[in-house]
Parts: structure tokens; C-alpha cells; sequence
């Protein structure tokens, strides 16, 4: 889920939303219409050195936990998949892993979530119940507490059952630099398992694939991931968990902040055979599908065995793999190399593939 705003340099030049002025829901992809709402509105407004470095957190410098200097992470996301109850998952788990994720991929250590609920008149308070247990077990699983919340009800058609929207607070130590900024020439491209499984799972739970599709979201809390990673590999430059533009559109979010170019191989990226052929019959990319579990590694060549290694006796790793690595030339491209040995150029999300899928 994104929630910072990307890298900007020079003279702000605002960008025309579209022909009417309107918000569409293109906006809300992740991709290029985005980063485009950005750059024209949020950040000449908000810019400041946190938020300017392009994260899916802010790192904020702090002094006093437990005694040790070190940053205080901060991320906030919001959550209105539809329908809220999918195969592997919910809007509860979801608004907690999302959050969770984002927190963890500065390398800190998560451990508070705040939580907004809008609710809509006529939502059966069993199905509330059901959302708030959700979130109690992956809280847990986590490892992080729900310390505080507030509670907004809409009128009945003002909203879609429940919105939820949450944020996560984390510390890490000063000695840990992890961020979209520090990609550097000759690292390696990991990522954690198959991709794409959990936009299929929603479009699935939609009955929008015209299909029965046996897959289920990944949705899950990958702090502990993070940590065996980071055990394996401690100069481990960069982790994203590429939710909303998938895969080819978070890779191109890294390569433009850290001014590099990354080259993917297509035979080595893992996609779920389900997912592949859904993607096949509806004409979508799975390496632009949502994922809410996988994690992108970037990292040094001479620590990504060991990672490798690490990750797949991990419960969230099993089926990581090597995909790709980072290169001085086409700096702020994605190129993808193909089994027949040619390669084409992966850009970002141009607008909204699937809406509410996250």
C-alpha cells in the first residue's frame, strides 16, 4: 500500500489531474496517474526531508527506546478492498500485514498499529466482529499492539461496509540504512515468492474471472521475514513489498529514486501457474498484478546466497528466487529480458488495472 510520496527534484510544476479536474480512479493505482496526483498536489504541499525520500515510511531520528538511539519509523495506509472477505484473506488482515510490511521493509521492528474504521449504516455487526478478530490474529502474529483507533459512521450508500485505515510505528537501529535510495550497480534482485496471487484471489471473490480459480491471497505479516534477512544479509540495501502496480511498477519506483538501472530475467520470476493463466485469458501482466505477502530484496552479489538460502526455510519464503539484477546503464528503467534472449521495457502502471484491490 502507498502512502509516501516519491522523490522530487526541482522547480514544482504542477500536473493537470485530467481534462475535467476530476479525481478518477486511474489516481488510485499506484502507477504513473499517482505519482502523478503527487507530484501536482500532495507534495508541493507537504514536502519535507522524510517524506521526500520516497519510501513507504517516514524515518524520523529519535533518541530513548530501550535506552538506544535510532529512527522512529512511521507509516500510514488506507484499506477498501472489495468485497472485504476474499480467499486468503480480509480487509482486517490486510489493513495490519499492509502496514506491518511497510514498516518492516525500513528493516525496523514494528510495534504499534493505530486503526480508523468507517463504517457504513446497515453494516451487520457480525461481519464488524469478524474484521476486528481478523486483525486481532495477525496483530499477533506480528507481534505488534493495536494501541489506539477511532470509530466514523456514514450514511447508508455513503460507503461500502467498512474502510479501514491504519498506522504503523516502528524502531530501528542507526546502523540499519535500508530504502528505495540504495540500489547501487551490481546488486541482486530477490524476490520472495510467486506474484500476483493476491489480485487473482479478489478478482476471484468478485466472480469477476468468469472462471473458478483455485488461488489464494498472499496476505501476510512479513516482519519476521525481514529478520531472517536481515540476519543473513545485514548490508542488505533495499526491501519493498510491491503492493498496488505489482512487481514492474515498484521496481521502476526503486530504479528512479536510487538513479539506476535493474534488468529483470523473465524465466526466473516465479508466478503460480493459476495466477499465469488467469492472467492469460483476462490480458493482464501478472508483474503488474497486486501482491499483500512478497517482498523485493535488493542487495549486495556477495550476501544474496545466503539470503536466498535463509528465505526459503523461512514460512513466507519458501519459493524465493533470484530474478534480476542492478546495472549502471538505462538508469531509471526496468528492462525485462525474455526466454528468446530479447528484452523490452517494463514502465510503470499507466492507470488502474484493477480498482479497490487493495
Amino acid at each position: 500500500m502507498k502512502n509516501t510520496l516519491p522523490s522530487f527534484e526541482g522547480p514544482v510544476c504542477p500536473v493537470p489531474i485530467n481534462t475535467r479536474n476530476q479525481i478518477v480512479m486511474g489516481h488510485g493505482s499506484g502507477g504513473r496517474m499517482t505519482s502523478d496526483l503527487i507530484h501536482s498536489i500532495f507534495q508541493p504541499a507537504f514536502s519535507n526531508e522524510a517524506l521526500n525520500e520516497g519510501n513507504d515510511f517516514a524515518s524520523l531520528q529519535m533518541t530513548g527506546f530501550e535506552g538506544r538511539s535510532g529512527r522512529l519509523i512511521v507509516s500510514v495506509d488506507s484499506h477498501i478492498v472489495k468485497p472485504i472477505f476474499f480467499p486468503g484473506g480480509d480487509i482486517g488482515r490486510l489493513s495490519i500485514c499492509g502496514t506491518v510490511n511497510d514498516v518492516a521493509a525500513s528493516g525496523a521492528r514494528p510495534l504499534y498499529i493505530t486503526a480508523g474504521f468507517i463504517l457504513e449504516e446497515g453494516l451487520e455487526i457480525g461481519t464488524l466482529q469478524r474484521v476486528v478478530e481478523s486483525m486481532k490474529n495477525a496483530a499477533e502474529e506480528a507481534g505488534v499492539s493495536i494501541v489506539a483507533g477511532d470509530t466514523k459512521v456514514v450514511e447508508k450508500g455513503s460507503a461500502d461496509q467498512v474502510f479501514i485505515t491504519t498506522t504503523g510505528v516502528g524502531w530501528v537501529e542507526n546502523t540499519v540504512q535500508i530504502g528505495g535510495q540504495y540500489a547501487r550497480p551490481g546488486d541482486i534482485v530477490l524476490t520472495s515468492g510467486t506474484l500476483g496471487d493476491h489480485g487473482i484471489a479478489v478478482l476471484s471473490a468478485r466472480g469477476e474471472l468468469g472462471f473458478a480459480a483455485d488461488i489464494a491471497s498472499d496476505t501476510a505479516p512479513l516482519n519476521h521475514l525481514v529478520e531472517t534477512i536481515l540476519k543473513s544479509a545485514p548490508h542488505t540495501h533495499v526491501l519493498r513489498d510491491p503492493t498496488r502496480g505489482g512487481l514492474a511498477t515498484t521496481l521502476n519506483e526503486i530504479a528512479g529514486q536510487s538513479g539506476v538501472g535493474i534488468t529483470l530475467e523473465e524465466d526466473s520470476i516465479p508466478v503460480n501457474p493459476v495466477t499465469r493463466s488467469a492472467c492469460e485469458m483476462l490480458g493482464f501482466d501478472p508483474l503488474y498484478m497486486a501482491n499483500e505477502g512478497k517482498l523485493i530484496i535488493i542487495l549486495p552479489h556477495e550476501e544474496a546466497e545466503s539470503a536466498l538460502t535463509a528465505m526459503r526455510s523461512s514460512r513466507y519464503g519458501e519459493q524465493a528466487a533470484v530474478i534480476g539484477q542492478v546495472e549502471a546503464d538505462h538508469p531509471g528503467q526496468v528492462l525485462l529480458r525474455t526466454p528468446f534472449g530479447g528484452t523490452r521495457l517494463l514502465d510503470m502502471l499507466a492507470g488502474e488495472m484493477l480498482p479497490r484491490i487493495c
